[in-house]
């Protein structure tokens, strides 16, 4: 425990944009097999360094079979909440889930060189303590560590719905589920909140037989996926408003809330519209009644493309859908980054206006059926999937794999974990850096980043910017 807070823990989006830049990424190594171990790789992101944009350490797990996917931090800027019990914890550790396995690794990475396993809490003791199964999404909160879970109990984790449980912060002991009424939520995926404002955001994917195997093409089009997202009484731990974005909204994924806590607005990403193969990207915002309401804000054609040159699941459609499976916002609230994996695009809006976003910036790499090189003439495989920016907003970051099985499915053909970067214009705009190319392990593909001292999907802050 430290005798201050943490420097890396920032009272306001913008000191925290002020603060010093990240010198490693840590980045999700997944064997999509199984065949090996996952791990996580340490990231040199310095260009000052001679080795920059290579792997500089690896974390090697012993199992096999986890499928790491998304990860966080034990503690972050929420750490400085008034509520908080635990104001001089140190951002030391990331909590690191098997999404296959529902097993959790606790990695030392004070010394990013030397990062090592400090603890791994083993399946049968989550499914113990929380009834829940298939962990997914990490935020640290200022009294605990939240875990979403994609799956709730039984073998095909369809026993009772998933849910979010808390960790404590400093043993990394499973302290037990979050939800004391549920209402009408029944799927999960991502969840975040704005503290001082006393609420949380969760959306939804699908149950454990709906992605676990690939895609089911016969639930999608009967629209089975998630399509709403859920409003909570952080506190209380109630849901307090269900919003339905409407049953052809398929896969309502990540959730993106405005980082200054005085606002009370936020996004969210859905996967595919049903109905024309769009992307869309809601934004969500409660009014002057202190109702939620959410309205579609962003839409992503489909690319017509011969059907000989789609993977077996869309060649019916004769088109590749834009497939948007993450976005991200900078901690000054402009720009909202959007991963489209299918077309093999980032596209970058300046959401100041959030009810009128307005197309900024986008860069092709990879895609099906494209298949575009980086700018340093490498392929990268699949499209561009889970992005993270640096705190400064300056440089956006991505990996290239979605989840092994759904690979399989949209691109067949292909095999590699890439991660690039882009830099950001000073008016808007994004450009890849041909000096930043990470071509992973043989056999292992990439996910989630986290950067050094943070990023833009890690911390929730507790006061405004001045």
């Amino acid at each position: 425990m430290n005798l201050r807070p943490d420097p890396t823990f920032h009272a306001s989006p913008k000191l925290a944009m002020q603060a010093p830049v990240e010198n490693y990424a840590f980045t999700v190594m997944l064997s999509p097999d199984g065949s090996q171990s996952d791990g996580i790789a340490v990231v040199d992101v310095n260009p000052k360094s001679d080795k920059y944009g290579q792997i500089v350490h690896q974390v090697i797990v012993p199992n096999k079979g986890d499928e790491f996917h998304h990860f966080g931090w034990n503690a972050c800027s929420s750490s400085l909440s008034p509520l908080t019990g635990h104001a001089f914890l140190e951002r030391r550790y990331l909590i690191v889930p098997g999404i296959r396995s529902s097993r959790i690794y606790v990695i030392d990475v004070k010394e990013p060189l030397k990062a090592k396993i400090h603890k791994i809490i083993e399946p049968e003791e989550v499914f113990e303590k929380t009834g829940y199964s298939r962990p997914h999404t990490i935020h640290c909160g200022p009294e605990g560590i939240y875990v979403s879970t994609l799956g709730g109990g039984g073998e095909d984790g369809t026993d009772g719905p998933p849910g979010i449980f808390i960790m404590d912060c400093e043993t990394f002991e499973i302290i037990g589920r979050y939800e004391m009424d549920r209402g009408k939520q029944d799927k999960h995926y991502d969840f975040w909140w704005n503290l001082p404002q006393d609420y949380m955001v969760s959306s939804e994917w699908g149950l454990p037989p709906q992605f676990e195997n690939g895609i089911v093409a016969e639930d999608l089009l009967s629209n089975k996926y998630g399509h709403s997202i859920h409003f909570w009484d952080l506190r209380a731990r109630k849901n307090i408003q269900t919003i339905d974005l409407g049953e052809n909204h398929q896969m309502a994924l990540e959730i993106r809330p405005a980082h200054d806590p005085t606002k009370s607005y936020g996004f969210c990403g859905v996967v595919v519209d049903t109905t024309n193969l769009q992307g869309a990207i809601f934004t969500w915002w409660r009014d002057d009644d202190g109702k939620w309401q959410a309205k579609k804000t962003i839409t992503i054609d489909p690319r017509p493309e011969k059907a000989e040159n789609l993977p077996p699941l869309l060649q019916g459609f004769e088109a590749v859908p834009p497939l948007v499976t993450d976005i991200d916002l900078s901690l000054d609230d402009k720009y909202l980054y959007v991963a489209c994996w299918g077309l093999g695009e980032m596209h970058q809006y300046d959401v100041s206006d959030p009810m009128n976003p307005k197309l900024a910036g986008k860069v092709e790499v990879g895609g099906i059926a494209r298949g575009a090189d980086h700018p340093n003439g490498k392929p990268f495989a699949y499209g561009p999937q889970m992005v993270e920016i640096s705190r400064d907003g300056k440089r956006v970051y991505w990996t290239n794999s979605l989840y092994s099985t759904w690979d399989d499915q949209f691109y067949p053909d292909s095999e590699g974990g890439q991660m690039v970067m882009a830099n950001v214009g000073e008016n808007g705009g994004i450009e890849l850096d041909k000096d930043f190319y990470i071509d992973f392990p043989k056999g292992l593909r990439s996910h989630q980043i986290r950067l050094e001292g943070g990023d833009c999907s890690t911390d929730s802050f507790c006061y405004p910017s001045v």
